[in-house]
């Protein structure tokens, strides 16, 4: 019985995360009530509420589900026998993909859409970010570990790799003045991203 009440209310979770989704991208944050997203999800007013006690709760919920998938789904690993161009443009990739697909753009959106106006919650949230190590910071570590790379500040060049990515595949794309890029742009992006930050950190004999 237990085991069955807990499935209902996690359905009924779901169903206001995908019910917000929804209605933050097609009407806004500002003009989406508690009640707009009760009628959406399919559920009680209350049932909105036992789960997200403010409207901002559900939208820093979709911040950090945003970001938590981005860490999911690049798992790649550093190779010691593998090509160092070869693994870190594979990985690069992997990351691109991810942020340049039109479900991150549109959530980005949502969450920028808010959090702009909210400069303390933006800086809160950005800061609990930057503690969350992505696959692209452990590869750096890693090659740096296996004294394939040579740099001093690891984050700052991890920092760095993110705004030669996203420079071209989701701010343009954020503020809709460039449409997504195409499977080959994300294979050049990636490219030459990789021999770009390896041209300046790797070892060489």
């Amino acid at each position: 019985m237990d085991t069955e009440k807990k499935s209902r209310s996690q359905l009924k979770r779901q169903a206001i995360i995908d019910a917000a989704k929804r209605t933050f991208k097609s009407i806004g944050v500002a003009a989406t009530s508690m009640d707009k997203l009760a009628e959406e999800a399919q559920v009680s007013k209350r049932t909105v509420y036992n789960h997200f006690a403010t409207k901002e709760a559900l939208v820093m919920h979709l911040v950090s589900e945003l970001w938590l998938e981005a860490m999911a789904r690049n798992q790649g690993q550093y190779q010691a026998d593998k090509d160092l161009l070869q693994q870190f443009t594979a990985i690069i990739l992997t990351e691109i993909e991810f942020i340049n697909s039109q479900e991150h753009i549109d959530m980005a959106r949502v969450a920028f859409g808010h959090l702009f106006y909210n400069s303390e919650e933006m800086n809160r949230e950005v800061e609990k970010m930057k503690l969350l190590e992505t696959a692209l910071l452990r590869w750096i570590k890693a090659a740096v570990s296996d004294n394939k790379l040579a740099l001093t500040d690891v984050n700052f060049a991890n920092e760095q790799l993110m705004h030669l990515i996203k420079g071209h595949c989701f701010w343009p794309q954020l503020l809709a003045y460039k449409p997504l890029l195409t499977s080959e742009e994300r294979q050049h992006l990636a490219d030459e991203t990789a021999k770009m930050f390896l041209s300046r950190y790797q070892v060489t004999a």
